[in-house]
């Protein structure tokens, strides 16, 4: 079978171009090797079913009175995020489906050469041809080299935990990292009493150290056991071995999740027989139009090594529609300011530069902190713990970065993020009129403090 275009992945890029292709007048292969993850990463085990399980967790913890009460919550929330990713994963087949241009092949893909790929079903394979072949695998989860913890049935990753019907009394999580907290957050609202486990001797090092501090001790708080520069040395069925300067510890868990971070799927591509170029960390190599360095074939999404979140996925679609279209007004070099949201309790957000990293680059700052109880709204949730902070470039008054940690900043960052693509000086923000009562409306106070 020969077709005008390869996609390999229905993610959210790949579903994405698979539409805008067909509509083009395409013919378009749409390869999907698992039919639970028609859709991508986000809606069957990343962002959707987590989000999900956010939402109910935060219910639990107000209406939950007993372990009873926590554990029939919890239930009907892995139950309701099942509804909810089924849902959503055939609406995404079935919209593409429907197109005549598209034939969505079910089976693993493999590269046989730069145009040509074999595709491996249960009870054969065969081969079909691609003028143009975009990658579009995702990520998986990384293994880390950890004894014990292979085969083993308390040993979970994010998306195998989301399916566990049993609430664990007792998780223990390996990583500090975002995966790892939010998971964290979740399952202490559901009430388990959990452990994070780090090797690394800083929380989240890469934010503000206020910040990060505001975080930890609102983890604490909570009771959540935050373990610092542990070097793990095996996991043996449910306990999890580690030592600390030389003092050895154990901690014990119902279930045991592994948050260690997520790497680029290429597996099963055998992209060594077509020769494309990988990254130094196992990413495809893609130029400023996402092209590998094989010239017909494009990498998209997780695969490529960018930022790991499906709204850059999508702006991957952006930059290779504009290249197609034989445009160059957009690539990846005019890609900036991407915020990120973690969906801990209360949420944290974060834009451009820490405080830290814009005195390193050179810049003369001023800064702004404000504490989350100082705004109204937050009151009216009664979610009055985090803080917020900005920094803007003393000598021309533009934004440089934001953190916030507080309800509803996963919202609050998309305005900074205008403000900032527009090189509009703070003060735009400081003098907006936002509605009242809002969580948005803090942003007048919080540059307001910037003199």
């Amino acid at each position: 079978m020969k077709f005008d275009s390869i996609i390999i992945g229905f993610g959210k890029a790949g579903k994405t171009l698979a539409g805008y292709l067909a509509t083009k007048g395409e013919k378009v292969a749409l390869i999907e090797k698992d039919k639970n993850m028609y859709g991508g990463t986000c809606i069957n085990v990343g962002c959707i079913p987590s989000k999900s399980l956010v939402t109910s967790s935060n219910v639990s913890k107000i209406k939950a009175k007993t372990l009873e009460d926590k554990e029939i919550i919890y239930v009907n929330s892995i139950n309701e995020k099942e509804r909810v990713t089924s849902f959503l994963r055939q609406k995404n087949y079935d919209k593409l489906f429907a197109n005549k241009n598209i034939e969505i092949i079910d089976g693993t893909a493999s590269f046989v050469d730069k145009y040509k790929v074999n595709i491996k079903q249960t009870d054969k394979d065969f081969d079909i041809e691609g003028e143009k072949i975009f990658i579009n695998t995702g990520s998986t989860s990384v293994v880390p080299n950890i004894p014990g913890i292979n085969n083993n049935p308390f040993v979970f990753y994010s998306d195998s935990l989301m399916k566990l019907k049993t609430l664990p009394h007792n998780l223990v999580i390996i990583g500090g990292g975002y995966i790892g907290l939010e998971f964290a957050s979740i399952y202490s609202n559901f009430g388990s009493k959990v452990t994070v486990i780090q090797d690394m001797p800083q929380f989240i090092g890469r934010e503000d150290r206020e910040i990060a501090d505001a975080i930890y001790n609102s983890f604490i708080e909570r009771g959540i056991e935050i373990v610092l520069g542990a070097k793990i040395s095996n996991v043996s069925e449910n306990k999890v071995n580690y030592s600390i300067n030389g003092v050895e510890f154990v901690r014990e868990g119902d279930a045991i999740l592994v948050a260690t971070g997520r790497k680029p799927n290429i597996e099963d591509l055998h992209l060594e027989r077509i020769g494309i170029e990988l990254t130094p960390r196992g990413a495809i190599k893609v130029n400023d139009h996402l092209e590998s360095s094989i010239p017909n074939i494009y990498a998209l999404g997780d695969v490529n090594g960018g930022l790991q979140f499906t709204y850059v996925s999508l702006d991957d679609f952006r930059v290779v529609k504009n290249h197609l279209e034989g445009k160059d007004s957009y690539n990846i070099s005019s890609r900036k300011n991407v915020p990120y949201s973690v969906f801990i309790t209360p949420s944290f957000s974060r834009i451009g530069l820490t405080e830290k990293e814009a005195i390193d680059q050179g810049f003369d700052v001023k800064t702004a902190k404000m504490p989350v109880a100082a705004i109204p709204k937050a009151q009216v949730l009664k979610e009055t713990t985090g803080l917020l902070k900005a920094v803007v470039d003393a000598k021309t008054n533009k934004i440089l970065g934001v953190s916030l940690f507080c309800s509803e900043s996963y919202e609050m960052i998309n305005i900074i993020k205008l403000a900032m693509d527009l090189d509009a000086p703070y003060t735009v923000l400081r003098d907006q009129v936002f509605t009242h009562p809002t969580m948005s409306e803090s942003l007048n106070d919080l540059f307001s403090l910037i003199k």
